[in-house]
């Protein structure tokens, strides 16, 4: 039997989305994640592929769209995407995005503790649920092999 895979982290998430233009906006004055790069996608190079994440564009940080005009509406289902959950080094971190959510008339869940870690919940286009998350605990000790 092979060895176990040696995964060193989530390298990126991949969504997609019918206006890259308001994605853009609100990932980068909503979320103020950093934007990295404007590319195409490599499968279907007529779509746009954009990607989000720290300054240097760091595996682990990387949140990336295709934007597909003509898509449905998002429903929840098998094989989709509940949410989004972006961490953040501390509480301080999602209390300060409240302030910019409420600014800018966003509805949010409030700081929500999930016990291991402490949450903050809101929509963005498309009703896609986002939430910062405390570092908090590592939930992986101790867990068998």
């Amino acid at each position: 039997m092979p060895p176990p895979v040696r995964l060193t982290g989530l390298h990126h998430v991949t969504l997609v989305t019918r206006d890259m233009d308001e994605t853009l906006r609100f990932l980068t004055e909503v979320v103020r994640l950093g934007f990295v790069l404007d590319d195409i996608n490599q499968d279907a190079p007529g779509q746009k592929h954009y990607f989000f994440g720290d300054e240097k564009g760091s595996p682990g940080t990387l949140v990336t769209f295709f934007e597909i005009p003509d898509l449905d509406d998002n429903r929840l289902g098998a094989g989709g995407m509940h949410h989004i959950a972006l961490g953040v080094e501390e509480e301080d971190d999602p209390r300060a995005q409240i302030a910019v959510l409420d600014e800018k008339g966003i509805g949010h869940s409030g700081i929500v503790d999930r016990g291991k870690w402490k949450a903050l919940s809101f929509k963005g286009p498309e009703g896609l649920l986002f939430e910062l998350a405390t570092r908090g605990l590592d939930i992986g000790a101790g867990a068998a092999s």
